[in-house]
C-alpha cells in the first residue's frame, strides 16, 4: 500500500481510536477507555501507532516498552483493509521503535480463540511460548 501514512497517535486521535477497536479488535480491554488511552499516550507518546489510508484510520498498534522488555497490544486492521500489508508495516513501525530504544525481542498478547490473529502473527514471525502462562489481577473493582 503505496500511500499508507504510519505515525504515532495524539490526543487529538484518541477517540477515533477507541470508535476504530470497536469496529476492528478483537475483544475488549479494562484500558480501552478515554482516560485509559490518555494515561498511555501522556506516558509514551510514540507507544500508539497508527496506520492511515487517504486520511482514514485502517490500523493501531500499541508499541510498549517498560526499559525491559517490548510488549505489542492492540494489533488491529480495519476488516475492509486487512491482507493488504498494514498489519505487518505496523509491525515493522513497531519493531524499529524497540531497536531504537535498546529492545531485544517483542512479545504479544493474542486471544486464543482468535485464529486469524495467530495465523497473522505467524505470518510476521512470532510463535507461541506454551511453557508460559499470563497470570492477572485487576487493580480496581
Amino acid at each position: 500500500m503505496n500511500d499508507l501514512r504510519i505515525r504515532a497517535a495524539g490526543t487529538e486521535d484518541l477517540d477515533a481510536v477507541l470508535a476504530f477497536w470497536k469496529a476492528a479488535a478483537e475483544g475488549t480491554s479494562i484500558s480501552d477507555d478515554r482516560d485509559g488511552v490518555e494515561r498511555l499516550v501522556a506516558r509514551d507518546p510514540d507507544a500508539l501507532i497508527l496506520a492511515e489510508h487517504g486520511g482514514a484510520l485502517v490500523g493501531t498498534v500499541i508499541a510498549g516498552f517498560d526499559g525491559w522488555r517490548c510488549h505489542l497490544y492492540r494489533l488491529a486492521v480495519h476488516p475492509g483493509h486487512r491482507r493488504r500489508g498494514i498489519g505487518s508495516a505496523l509491525l515493522d513501525a513497531a519493531a524499529e521503535r524497540f531497536v531504537r530504544l535498546g529492545g531485544r525481542r517483542a512479545d504479544a498478547m493474542v486471544l486464543v480463540r482468535n485464529e486469524q490473529a495467530q495465523h497473522a502473527w505467524r505470518a510476521a514471525g512470532y510463535a507461541p511460548e506454551e511453557q508460559w502462562r499470563r497470570w492477572v489481577r485487576p487493580l480496581t473493582d
